[in-house]
Parts: C-alpha cells; sequence; structure tokens
C-alpha cells in the first residue's frame, strides 16, 4: 500500500451510505469495491483504499450489455477482484445514485459521460461561447441525471467590467435559481470562490466545449499543470482538443473534479421529466391552457403562447424550449418508428424531386 491510500477512506472517494446499502442487497460485500476514474479503450482505471488498478470486464459482462450504458464510466462504483501487477477484473457495477449522459445527433444510443456526479460546472468562456440556448441544454442534461448546475463564466479578464456585468445580468435575468461564477485563470478571479463550493467527499464535473478552459481551471484547482493545455487556433477560434478522455481528479481539500473533452454537440436523450424542471414556468402555465395536449406552439387558448404575446415570458428561452422539446419527442421515437419516419421523409423528398422535373 503507497503512502498516497494509507490513510485513504471510501468516503473520501465520494462512497456513501447508497452505494453501502447497493452492495449489501446485491451481496457483493466479499468483492473489493473501487471507483472508476479513467477511461480507456477496454480498460479503466480505478481506485480504492488499497491503490490504483487497470482493470477490464469480464467476457459475460461484454455478451450480456446491451447498450453502452451497461459498461462502466468514469464516477461508477464498481466490484473488483485484484490480479497480480496492479491489475483487476472488475466484476459488477453498483447502481448509479445519478448519471450524466446525452446523444449525438445522427445516433441512436446514449453515450455516458460520468456517474455519479454532484454538481455539474457547466463551463462557458466570454469571448466566443457565450449562449444562453446552449445552457439551457446543459441544465436539461444535469436535471435529468439528478445533478445540480452551477455555471462558470470563464475567461472574464478578457472583457472589461461593464460587459461582465451585462453578462452577468442577462444569465440572471434567465436563470435566476442557478448559481454563476465568474472566473479568470489568468488574474485567478472567483477562483477562491469556486473552490469554497467544492466539497469534501463531493464529486463535480466540468461540462463545456473545446476551449473554454476547463482543464486549465482544473489545473488550478490541483495547484499544478496536471493536464496538458494547449492553445485555441488563432485561424479557426476553436479549442484544440486537449483533453480526449474523461479523468476523475483529488484535490487537496478532499474534492473530486472530473475533466471531459469539449462537447461540439449537446444532443438531450429522452429528457422530458429534465425540461419540464428547466422550464418551470412553462410547466406551471400549461395547467392554465384549453387542451390537456398542448403543444403550445399554435393551439387556441393556449396560456403559454398568451403569455409570450403580453411579453410576460422571454421568447428566446421559449423558441428553446420549442427546440428542445421536439428534440426529446424525437429522440423517445423507437428505431422503428425513426426509420419508418426517415423512410417517409425520403419517399417526399423522392416524389417532389420527379413532380419538379416534370
Amino acid at each position: 500500500m503507497n503512502t498516497e491510500t494509507e490513510n485513504m477512506k471510501l468516503e473520501d472517494l465520494g462512497y456513501n451510505a447508497f452505494f453501502q446499502s447497493n452492495m449489501s442487497v446485491l451481496g457483493l460485500t466479499d468483492y473489493v469495491v473501487v471507483r472508476v476514474i479513467a477511461e480507456y479503450k477496454e480498460v479503466y482505471r480505478v481506485k480504492g483504499i488499497n491503490g490504483e488498478y487497470l482493470a477490464k470486464i469480464t467476457g459475460k459482462q461484454i455478451f450480456n450489455a446491451t447498450k453502452r450504458e451497461d459498461y462502466p464510466a468514469v464516477g461508477d462504483w464498481v466490484v473488483i477482484t485484484e490480479l497480480d501487477n496492479d491489475r483487476a477484473v472488475i466484476h459488477k457495477i453498483l447502481p448509479r445514485q445519478t448519471i450524466l449522459r446525452k446523444k449525438y445527433s445522427d445516433k441512436q444510443e446514449t453515450q455516458v459521460i460520468a456517474a455519479n456526479v454532484d454538481v455539474a460546472f457547466i463551463t462557458e468562456s466570454v469571448d466566443r461561447d457565450y449562449n444562453l440556448n446552449r445552457l439551457e441544454r446543459y441544465f436539461v442534461l444535469v436535471n435529468e441525471g439528478n445533478i445540480k448546475p452551477t455555471i462558470i463564466l470563464n475567461k472574464i479578464d478578457l472583457i472589461s467590467e461593464t460587459e461582465i456585468e451585462a453578462k452577468m445580468g442577462k444569465i440572471k435575468n434567465r436563470f435566476d435559481d442557478v448559481d454563476v461564477i465568474p472566473t479568470s485563470t489568468i488574474t485567478e478571479q472567483g477562483l477562491d470562490e469556486l473552490v469554497s463550493c467544492i466539497e469534501k467527499g463531493k464529486t463535480f464535473c466540468f461540462l463545456g466545449s473545446s476551449g473554454v478552459g476547463k482543464s486549465s481551471l482544473i489545473n488550478k484547482l490541483l495547484g499544478r499543470n496536471t493536464i496538458k493545455i494547449r492553445e485555441i487556433s488563432h485561424y479557426s477560434g476553436k479549442g484544440k482538443h486537449t483533453t480526449t478522455g474523461r479523468e476523475m481528479y483529488f484535490l487537496d481539500n478532499s474534492g473530486i473534479v472530473i475533466d471531459n473533452p469539449g462537447m461540439r454537440e449537446v444532443g438531450i436523450a429522452d429528457a422530458s421529466a429534465g425540461i419540464g424542471d428547466v422550464f418551470g414556468e412553462i410547466t406551471t402555465l400549461s395547467n392554465k391552457c384549453k387542451y390537456i395536449d398542448c403543444t403550445h406552439t399554435h393551439e387556441p387558448g393556449c396560456a403559454v403562447l398568451k403569455a409570450i404575446e403580453a411579453k410576460n415570458f422571454d421568447e428566446d428561452k421559449y423558441l428553446n424550449y420549442v427546440k428542445l422539446t421536439k428534440e426529446s419527442e424525437y429522440y423517445e421515437m423507437t428505431q422503428l418508428e425513426k426509420r419508418r419516419k426517415d423512410r417517409k421523409f425520403g419517399q417526399f423528398i423522392k416524389k417532389a424531386s420527379k413532380q419538379l422535373k416534370k
């Protein structure tokens, strides 16, 4: 046992009564329990009170897996058998307390971003990434996974105090119940506030586009340049992908943070509950609509449309709600339904093309 882990407790890694209870219920108490701290190709790095291991899942798990969520993800608690040379075999994933997942727009399968996260630091930079609609997309993801969101408005050294106040005002006006922390790794403004938010034994996950400064912020929190940082391309203005895999880091105050690759798109899954939470005002207004199944897009007697017309509700937020709702409904279709819809659309295009030629 090395010095780093000799005084470590499972609670320092985020273990709690929820996982202990499931260990007992599933009859797994004879196994060693560890947490997945990094994911590589077909191999996982796991950490427990006895140290770190490189671990693989069993062939039976691979055979029985029917979807990506059946495989371990960073943040998962798993039970293992220890082997020689710091190797291990993963036998089972403990039930997840929370889960963060997304969909790619062109794929049916859900991607697990991280598991057992307490707070998601949704990070945007003021120079090129600031977008309220994108923030709402992230909120839907984290709310669907029962995770608390916090906004990090990064790189504030690039704009004036007046501009910072204006952006903060717009964020607070749209998301008045979400904490916002303005930060800069250059001036170190806001870093103390960020550190104070990170509690011992809790897990915090950084989310955001490539180049917004997630890895730089984590390096500041760690007090060392653990994560390699690359410059943003001056030609394209886009971030070069520094973080290529998900990895967990442990802070001196015993807080836990997860770095994620930048997201080019934020596709939501079957997130109707998450949308209802994020757009609570619309959910409340919908109770006054004339029709129970009102889509809030064209129906007479729609309370939401009336609020929009009366300027009592943010129109941009409403339009984003409609877009996200349609996207979620599309994802909820079965693969057969999606194929049927895509086939009908293809037939329509083919027929229209023929008519145009005539």
